[in-house]
């Protein structure tokens, strides 16, 4: 390799400045997951129903989905600097206020107000990547951003139960006042990557928000809620999907007309941007999807704690950590596309050696679908980062950055939906089909029976216990070929998947200019 050219230095004080940030969207992105693993302790610190805890995770959720697009008119407006400052205090203050809850009410309107600051951090560093450092370092800044992105919500669950464990629930929020005091005052002195236009907030788009707000607030509403209430039979979700039809309508009406759109989504025409959002889509239901399936089958099935769960969970994490700095190598040597279809194609393998999961499936048989998991992840994540974002003029990448973050985390909402109403449905099928086989005609039955009607002579009525016994087996083993079936279907979504990167055009290399 040439030496650098002096105007490809990256000067230290940028680099501190962007890692910084790269912390602060860490923390955002981790707090989605850091309260997965710990919710029955909230529930119960909070005399809350099981229905309403999961709003903890929720109310986060739809508040970062709506604030992720809209960070790219802000940070226009008000400059990376401002902005990111405002989300890291803000979502500060909020950690706060969530550690300090004492009804569940208190804490479902923290947690969206910390969704919707935070989410500034997400997309801004992303843009910043890409429009602060050199082309010909994008190979070592991309692998930061895409291991961030990966890994915060694959240790989330780890780093809630550890937190949970040797302290308290209240840990989780509190844990985030000093970094994000260390991260306002960083940012605020070291960044200084761009001048703000204030002029563009006299044009800023209200109703466009209110749009973009009520298509994806009740989308994202409609996905988490729809699997376990038979989706539009309930009225809520019913009406939540109305909301979100004639939103989105007007949303795609008000965007493409407006003089200033809150969200520019003709950057969809660049050919490589559009498919490395869907990509990343594709990729946010594995990346969530397998968060969420893995710390259930293992609380479910295996009935592990929240700790036993984040140290299974952690190996994915570890590998990721390991795998960021060999693709930022290969980026340099090898051709982008390839890279992300031998990441999607490992990634189905993993998924696929989980399809012959049984209930006695523990850390050492989880090990090698987790380190594939971590490979596959990185290798499809971080080179999709840089197809999408880093063939853009630099003026489009703050408005891109942000739809692009927004396609990984409704990929994520998706995933979550389909894993839930695949899990209910093929669980139901397999009992059925279990129960037909578990007659007195079954001679393997009738002799389980029989032991167990044995086993509890004498403890009141053996028989209908015996037949409990057997109930419950049945069901526990249909639940877990309900999971054999889920991560069937993703190993087939992400063979598929492979062949999407023979759309892509040929990114150009490290060395050359962005493509107007």
């Amino acid at each position: 390799m040439t030496a650098s050219a002096p105007s490809d230095r990256i000067a230290p004080r940028r680099l501190v400045a962007f890692l910084i940030m790269v912390f602060g969207m860490f923390m955002s992105i981790l707090d989605i997951q850091v309260v997965s693993a710990s919710l029955s302790d909230i529930q119960a610190g909070l005399s809350a129903s099981s229905t309403e805890v999961s709003w903890v995770q929720t109310a986060y959720l739809i508040a970062e989905v709506i604030a992720i697009p809209l960070s790219g008119f802000l940070s226009r407006a008000l400059g990376t600097r401002l902005l990111f400052a405002i989300s890291a205090s803000g979502f500060t203050i909020a950690s706060f206020l969530c550690g300090f809850a004492s009804t569940i009410e208190q804490m479902i309107l923290w947690r969206a107000l910390q969704g919707f600051l935070g989410a500034g951090m997400i997309p801004t560093v992303f843009a910043s990547a890409y429009t602060v450092f050199p082309r010909t370092k994008f190979h070592i800044v991309a692998p930061i951003i895409g291991l961030v992105a990966t890994l915060a919500p694959t240790v989330g669950p780890t780093v809630g139960g550890i937190i949970t464990d040797w302290m308290s629930w209240h840990w989780l929020f509190f844990i985030n006042i000093v970094p994000g005091i260390a991260i306002t005052v960083g940012v605020l002195a070291l960044v200084d990557f761009d001048s703000p236009n204030f002029a563009l907030l006299e044009q800023f788009d209200w109703w466009g928000l209110i749009f973009m707000g009520g298509f994806l607030g009740s989308l994202e509403y409609v996905l988490e809620e729809g699997p376990q209430y038979e989706w539009l039979q309930d009225t809520s979700v019913a009406v939540c999907a109305a909301i979100c039809g004639v939103s989105a309508i007007a949303f795609f009406w008000r965007v493409l007309t407006a003089e200033e759109p809150i969200v520019d989504i003709r950057t969809f025409t660049n050919r490589n941007f559009a498919i490395g959002c869907l990509i990343s889509f594709c990729v946010g239901i594995g990346l969530y999807g397998l968060t969420y399936i893995y710390p259930r089958y293992l609380s479910e099935v295996r009935g592990y704690s929240a700790l036993m769960i984040g140290e299974t969970m952690f190996v994915s994490g570890v590998t990721m950590f390991l795998t960021a700095p060999l693709v930022g190598r290969l980026m340099q040597k090898v051709d982008l596309r390839y890279i992300i279809a031998a990441g999607l194609v490992i990634f189905a393998a993993g998924s696929y050696q989980m399809t012959w999961i049984t209930r006695d499936y523990d850390f050492y048989e989880l090990l090698l679908p987790q380190i594939l998991r971590g490979i596959g992840m990185m290798l499809a994540m971080v080179p999709t980062n840089n197809i999408a974002l880093g063939t853009l003029a630099p003026e489009r990448v703050k408005n891109a950055s942000g739809l692009f973050n927004l396609t990984r985390n409704l990929g994520g909402a998706v995933g979550l939906a389909l894993i839930n109403q695949v899990l209910n449905d093929r669980t139901d099928l397999h009992i059925t089909r279990l129960q037909e086989r578990v007659t007195w005609g079954n001679a393997t039955a009738t002799e389980t029976l029989n032991l167990f009607t044995q086993r509890l002579q004498g403890m009141g009525d053996a028989a209908l216990m015996a037949m409990k016994q057997l109930s419950q087996i049945v069901h526990r083993q249909a639940v877990v070929m309900g999971y054999g079936d889920a991560f069937f279907m993703l190993t087939l979504f992400y063979c598929g998947l492979s062949l999407l990167v023979l759309l892509l055009n040929k990114p150009a290399a490290a060395s050359s200019e962005p493509s107007h």
